[in-house]
């Protein structure tokens, strides 16, 4: 399957049995010292309102590969460029926020941004492969969420390649938009409100939170295994290409990779988030972002259990 250039990843990780698996993310990438953005005229701190124009105009510049999010602590729009975005779209994002270039804060990030569908312990469908990351229940039904670019590819889901045992029907996805989707599982036995760390143990998820700026978080994913950063960025806005935007995401600098979408991003006990894309690889590093999973509960009416 081809990947954009951010890249949602996929993955779910179990044994014989369906284990909430965090294959969390997509490859998070350390981001480079940002570019030199023009400080504002006046010196003075930029309003909610001017940042909120200043990401406008950068949704208007429709840069695939481009992600970005407001700093609180420095009055910045932060943007996130991959690889593929060129001096020129860069100069392109400053020209459309005009008098508001100066509440712009540019940042590289090696790799590109993709959706990322591929496998390890992963759930399969229409071809492709993605990590599961939390088995939630509603009543006495069991369900497991993924990423909604996941569940778009196919409505009935695998836990096995040969696609001969059945995991269940999907019956929400959202994407664009959103990245989430949910699948009913055909065997509630089979739901495992636990995530595998990838050394034969796992995480017992006992609540969902939001995640915060600069807070330590975990991802387990099906192609990486589990890994481990802090919170960059939150409310950001994600431009894959292709007219597929993702908004309110998690920015990450947890590594990630192909297989690893869907997975589960969590910190101790607490569920956090749902793996969409990034860019970059377990080896250099990159910039990951995660569906927050509460947004997810809430609209199926489903909890952790």
């Amino acid at each position: 399957m081809n990947f954009k250039r951010f890249t949602p990843l996929g993955g779910i990780a179990r044994g014989a049995r369906l284990t909430a698996v965090a294959a969390a993310l997509l490859t998070a990438s350390a981001l480079a010292a940002p570019s030199a953005g023009a400080a504002p005229v006046d010196g003075a701190r930029t309003t909610a309102a001017q940042l909120a124009e200043a990401s406008d105009a950068v949704l208007g510049a429709d840069v695939p590969g481009t992600a970005w999010y407001t700093d609180t602590k420095t009055g910045k729009l932060v943007v996130t460029a991959d690889s593929t975005v060129s001096a020129a779209e860069l100069a392109r994002i400053k020209e459309a926020a005009g008098s508001r270039a100066g509440a712009l804060e540019i940042k590289r990030t090696p790799g590109t941004f993709n959706k990322l569908i591929a496998g390890g312990q992963a759930i399969y469908a229409g071809g492709g492969r993605c990590s599961l990351g939390f088995n939630v229940r509603s009543g006495s039904t069991y369900y497991a969420l993924t990423a909604g670019h996941c569940t778009n590819i196919g409505s009935t889901w695998y836990t096995n390649s040969a696609n001969t045992t059945v995991l269940g029907t999907r019956t929400g996805s959202s994407f664009p938009n959103n990245d989430y989707g949910i699948i009913r599982h055909s065997n509630a036995s089979a739901a495992d409100g636990r995530v595998y760390l990838y050394n034969g143990s796992y995480r017992d998820i006992t609540a969902a939170g939001n995640a915060s700026v600069g807070q330590s978080v975990q991802r387990s994913g099906s192609t990486t295994g589990l890994r481990g950063g802090t919170v960059t960025g939150l409310n950001a806005t994600v431009n894959y290409g292709n007219g597929d935007i993702v908004y309110g995401m998690i920015q990450t600098n947890v590594c990630a990779e192909p297989g690893d979408s869907g997975g589960a991003l969590f910190s101790g006990t607490t569920a956090l988030g749902l793996t969409s894309g990034g860019s970059g690889n377990c080896s250099s590093g990159g910039t990951t972002f995660f569906q927050p999973v509460t947004e997810a509960l809430s609209a199926y009416g489903v909890s952790v259990f």
